[in-house]
């Protein structure tokens, strides 16, 4: 099914993902930039796709859903507001990373936490690489990647983001530079050998196309906020 889109945040992103959308079929109907949600009539649209600043999140997802609009947020560094939502008009569909290989990263990352929570020789750590842009540190997928080891770690007491990590906390090293769209890595090190595994973006376009994706699937949900790794992997914990 065709459907009607409107685009919160029309940068870099939110360009990538009017591309994609038009290849799938789909009708741009918004495009909202700096004039914000209020200035238009996105009464006919089916979908809303947000991808702004963590400061503007909150508010422009609650705006959407208040009007009934399905809403697909890709804005992270605000997710610990989403239990004061009200998502009782229309679902919510987020995620740290709309990237479909990068999803599936998740899921391999929380296997492999699992197969070695046991052996206390390796020590964890995530890295992550993003363009200097990037606003929020660490980024979003390298806090799921975090919380994915950690669910399956209880020796180490939370995250933190280094050179100031402490010993008993996982560590965090997120690095800024140009042109990288995002290279995550979850390494694990001992005296003995290394185990790491690598995701690595090429360009927006992975991303956009999940977002998209995440539109298309989000028709079907009944209100209230969704993980979209729930969407892909029904059956993961």
């Amino acid at each position: 099914m065709a459907l009607t889109i409107a685009l919160i945040g029309y940068g870099k992103m939110g360009r990538e993902i009017e591309a994609v959308a038009e290849q799938r079929g789909h009708r741009i109907a918004a495009r909202v930039g700096r004039e914000g949600v209020g200035a238009h009539d996105l009464s006919a649209v089916d979908v809303a796709i947000e991808f702004t600043q963590p400061d503007a999140a909150f508010a422009n997802v609650q705006t959407l859903l208040a009007q009934g609009i399905p809403t697909i947020c890709g804005t992270t560094g605000w997710f610990a507001r989403i239990p004061e939502l009200d998502c009782s008009e229309a679902p919510l569909v987020f995620a740290s990373n709309f990237s479909l290989g990068v999803n599936i990263t998740f899921q391999v990352n929380r296997y492999l936490a699992e197969l070695m929570a046991p052996h206390s020789d390796y020590r964890a750590k995530v890295e992550e690489i993003h363009h200097s842009a990037k606003k929020d540190a660490p980024s979003g997928t390298a806090i799921t990647l975090a919380e994915g080891i950690l669910a399956d770690n209880p020796q180490l007491n939370g995250w933190a983001l280094q050179p100031s990590a402490p010993d008993d906390a996982l560590p965090i090293t997120a690095i800024r530079k140009n042109p990288v769209p995002g290279t995550h890595t979850i390494t694990y090190d001992s005296a003995f050998d290394q185990l790491s595994l690598t995701h690595i973006a090429h360009s927006r376009a992975g991303f956009a196309l999940g977002a998209v994706v995440a539109a298309e699937r989000i028709q079907a949900l009944p209100s209230g906020s969704h993980n979209f790794a729930s969407l892909l992997f029904p059956e993961a914990k």
